[in-house]
């Protein structure tokens, strides 16, 4: 690429300081990202020996001022060591830009966009100080009036632990306050402001045989976000004995008696030093950190209606129906933390992939989950298929289905997945004029 091709405004650098270091009796090369995630690896232990470099020092050369890429602007401490999430999230990274103008991320009043009648997980990262089981933090989640706790949040000092609670949201789209309280020391978000939002309701309208779009053309299917793992972990607290012997000195008196030879008695106290003491463990805690992930997979299928008189496995003509079969399956290594894909929306190409959409009904099984068409009030024979319009030209019909709602603690995970069948023809085609008998 040439230089003048570089700067004319369509691309930008990404940049990530490296630093070199001996640990452990090796050399490494580090970017901040890649020395956090390490020392999530190796349970804390190379914040403790180079913490000032690899915690604070690296990360802190160089962060985000203005968010873009997607990446967060940096607003915390530029002076102290900064934690494994934090570093990950937001630091040790930066962005050459060579013309003025930034996309202007999308204001959202809302920490948590949920969807009615489905299992979600809401997440705060506590930090402050150090918990263990001799100053244990204790965090709770006010939801809807209940009252959700969860115990024995353990973490380094210097560090944080992500806490989280799995609830079920309501039937009914609302704004849900989630009130936190943390217990013991620490501090986290004490507030957080969930959108929940109905995804019904925007049913395609009746198709009728005389529609026309003469001036349709083809879009880009668009893409949601997307994301398809996550990790996460937990402080496992550990005491490391180191015991010491304490000195307790102390004098031992001794009294002699006797008589000499005229008979007078005599008295003589004397002592000796003689050490009391104990062994005492003069230990500390130690964590290790047990790290879960989770990734979700996913495949759809379109074919013709079964009902469809002339098509194919994968041709149809337009006007009639199809359906659909979206398959999702979630593999972790933390089953309680982690929900099953719970919806999926699909959208059409003859709307523009907005307007309208189909929300899926949903069957789960432990981590899988199937969705398919709803029964379509239009069809005659109540069946779960999705009408194809009369004007669709030939050529691919491409819908475009988005599955959401997989909760893990460090949030959502979500698939974009198409399929497509052609179309050839219309129905008007198995149609026939015949003189009555």
């Amino acid at each position: 690429m040439d230089f003048d091709t570089l700067i004319n405004g369509d691309y930008k650098i990404i940049i990530e300081p490296i630093a070199y270091l001996n640990y452990d009796g090796q050399q490494f090369a580090m970017t901040a990202t890649e020395a956090a995630l390490y020392d999530q690896v190796v349970s804390g232990d190379l914040r403790y020996w180079m913490g000032s470099l690899t915690h604070q020092n690296l990360p802190l050369a160089i962060f985000l001022e203005e968010a873009d890429l997607g990446y967060p602007a940096w607003s915390g401490s530029t002076t102290s060591k900064v934690s494994n999430e934090q570093i990950i999230s937001s630091l040790g990274i930066g962005i050459v830009r060579f013309n003025d103008e930034v996309e202007e991320p999308e204001v959202d009043e809302f920490d948590y966009e949920y969807r009615v009648d489905t299992d979600v997980i809401t997440s705060v990262e506590v930090s402050g100080g150090q918990s263990d089981p001799d100053n244990p933090v204790t965090v709770q989640f006010v939801i809807e009036g209940s009252t959700y706790t969860v115990s024995n949040v353990y973490y380094p000092d210097g560090d944080s632990q992500l806490v989280w609670v799995r609830w079920h949201t309501p039937d009914e789209p609302c704004v849900c306050t989630i009130q936190v309280r943390v217990l013991g020391g620490g501090t986290a978000q004490s507030t957080i402001t969930a959108n929940i939002v109905d995804l019904d309701g925007n049913d395609p309208p009746n198709p009728v045989a005389d529609d026309r779009n003469d001036t349709f053309s083809l879009v880009s299917i668009p893409e949601k976000e997307e994301v398809t793992s996550a990790s996460w972990g937990i402080w496992s607290p550990w005491w490391q004995e180191n015991w010491v012997w304490v000195e307790n000195w102390e004098k031992c008196w001794h009294t002699d008696r006797w008589t000499d030879s005229e008979g007078k008695s005599h008295t003589d106290r004397w002592y000796h030093w003689v050490d009391n003491g104990w062994w005492e463990d003069q230990g500390w805690w130690e964590f290790d950190y047990n790290a879960y992930t989770a990734s979700l997979t996913a495949t759809m299928v379109i074919t013709p209606d079964s009902l469809s008189p002339t098509a194919s496995s994968s041709t149809l003509k337009s006007g009639y129906g199809i359906q659909q079969s979206v398959t999702a399956s979630v593999s972790t290594t933390q089953s309680a933390a982690v929900t099953a894909a719970q919806n999926a929306v699909t959208y059409f190409p003859e709307f523009n992939y907005e307007g309208f959409w189909r929300l899926l009904d949903r069957s789960i099984s432990g981590k899988r989950s199937t969705f398919t068409f709803k029964d379509n009030p239009y069809s005659t024979y109540n069946r779960p298929t999705h009408f194809t319009p009369i004007w669709y030209p030939d050529g691919s019909y491409t819908p475009y289905t988005w599955l959401l709602d997989c909760w893990t603690p460090a949030g959502m995970l979500s698939l974009n997945l198409t399929d497509s069948i052609r179309i050839s023809g219309d129905l008007w085609e198995d149609w026939h004029i015949a003189p009555t008998n």
